[in-house]
């Protein structure tokens, strides 16, 4: 008979399974960014590549959080999640303007288009997999980090997009506009997260 602990155990090591994929893929993904984007003169692959970074520090931050209880410690964690979107929403801006206020026009990319797509979508599904659990477990945190990786898979589309566009087109500024629709969502998570909603 499965009793109310064994479902929160079982909740809890998908929990941990989730942030530890999260971590793995993101790991990979540095080594792999960076690959692309020397190759591609690429500034939008090289700040993907910075905000894996991120999505690795608000990871260990859920795992902290998860392995003890408290509510200062989730406070804690909750305030270095936000720390987290506001180092992204900074680096997007600044990103995106400088590429525009440039021109910077980068070569194409076949490595990086394929794998902003794989990264997308393997983006979403964790991000969806965090809100439920986060959900069941009653635990902000979690479904916070949750919206980090969903700005992931979002960033990771704005970079494909850009990617594309530039490749088919010679579109160059389509990534850096992109990227202000994330400033926006990002900045909106920050002011949740400090407001205590």
């Amino acid at each position: 008979m499965t009793t109310p602990y064994d479902t929160r155990a079982t909740t809890l090591r998908r929990g941990f399974l989730l942030e530890y994929a999260t971590l793995g893929w993101n790991v990979i993904g540095i080594a792999v960014l960076a690959v692309a984007a020397v190759s591609a003169r690429s500034v939008a692959l090289a700040g993907f590549g910075l905000d894996s970074l991120i999505e690795i520090g608000a990871s260990t931050v859920v795992i902290w959080e998860l392995s003890g209880t408290g509510e200062a410690r989730r406070r804690r964690a909750l305030r270095l999640i936000g720390a987290g979107f506001a180092a992204l929403a900074l680096y997007l801006l600044v990103q995106s303007t400088w590429v525009l206020a440039t021109g910077f026009h980068p070569r194409t990319s076949p490595l990086g288009i394929g794998w902003t797509a794989i990264t997308a979508a393997v983006m979403f599904t964790l991000a969806f997999g965090k809100a439920r659990t986060g959900a069941a477990l009653g635990n902000p945190v979690l479904t916070t980090e949750g919206r980090v990786t969903l700005i992931d898979g979002f960033l990771a589309a704005a970079v494909l997009l850009g990617l594309v566009l530039n490749s088919a087109f010679g579109w160059w500024w389509a990534d850096p506009a992109a990227g202000y629709v994330l400033v926006y969502y990002a900045i909106r998570e920050v002011r949740e997260i400090f407001s205590g909603h």
